[in-house]
């Protein structure tokens, strides 16, 4: 019913862990990994845990692009792109699929997630405390089935985590959710797109999964860019006029500055 799709890139040191923790979950899921970048070393922790490594045809087109194809790789009804530096815990996979027999309509089911910051586990900060206010409207069943309130948990900011989502592939009718030419905010026009189509946002509110923070990683990087500032402006755009979409983006700024203290 569920699999795990390790997107793998290049040599992360961090990668094995990630493998062992969607391995080692109460709900036996199905693993596999997917790779636009294909090397020996992603190839010796496949060989060592006995798992298949999927090559993406058509590599460089962007992150959006690469997302997509790793949904693609998942062959069950629910399927969760494992980013190659985050980990899971024991239950994530139990729980998600205990939800999505609860609410089968899903379109998403995602989970609340800590940060991993110089090896130690993060429950709150500014910026996830900020994110968890952003989420209150999705923990009402009524509003979380509605394209209003969707929406709504959306038009301040992306608060959902890109890899504690498992997307319900059957109750999904397009095949390019990711596919834009962002950098950065590619999750965020994902799920602006999939909020317009019918299908509920369901949220699990317990913490079980935990995102890495650190100077490799891709968030960080695009975010000492401004990359990000100027793909939030173009997302704000798409809920507010533009006054007040540079008033958001300004403030969302400071959320941003979490990631580097």
């Amino acid at each position: 019913m569920h699999t795990y799709v390790v997107l793998a890139y290049k040599e992360s040191k961090y990668l094995e862990e990630c493998i062992k923790s969607v391995l080692n979950q109460k709900y036996k899921s199905n693993v596999v990994i997917a790779t636009s970048t294909p090397n020996e070393y992603i190839y010796s922790l496949a060989n060592k845990y006995h798992l298949k490594v999927n090559i993406n045809p058509n590599p460089g087109k962007g992150i959006g692009y690469d997302f997509d194809y790793a949904i693609s790789c998942g062959m069950t009804k629910l399927v969760t792109i494992a980013h190659q530096d985050d980990i899971y815990d024991y239950e994530y996979s139990y729980q998600i699929v205990n939800k999505y027999k609860k609410y089968p309509t899903s379109s998403i089911i995602f989970s609340d997630y800590y940060e991993i910051r110089e090896n130690k586990n993060v429950y709150s900060n500014l910026n996830l405390k900020i994110k968890r206010i952003l989420l209150s409207p999705i923990r009402i069943n009524l509003l979380s089935k509605t394209r209003f309130g969707k929406r709504l948990v959306l038009r301040f900011g992306n608060a959902i985590c890109c890899p504690a989502v498992t997307f319900v592939t059957s109750n999904i009718h397009t095949q390019d959710i990711f596919k834009c030419n962002f950098v950065c905010d590619v999750d965020w026009f994902a799920w602006e797109k999939l909020s317009k189509e019918n299908g509920k946002f369901t949220f699990v509110k317990e913490c079980l999964m935990g995102h890495r923070v650190h100077e490799e990683s891709t968030t960080t990087e695009i975010i000492g860019e401004r990359i990000r500032t100027k793909e939030d402006m173009i997302m704000f755009k798409k809920f507010w006029p533009e006054c007040i979409s540079k008033l958001l983006n300004r403030f969302y700024v400071k959320a941003e500055n979490s990631n580097n203290t």
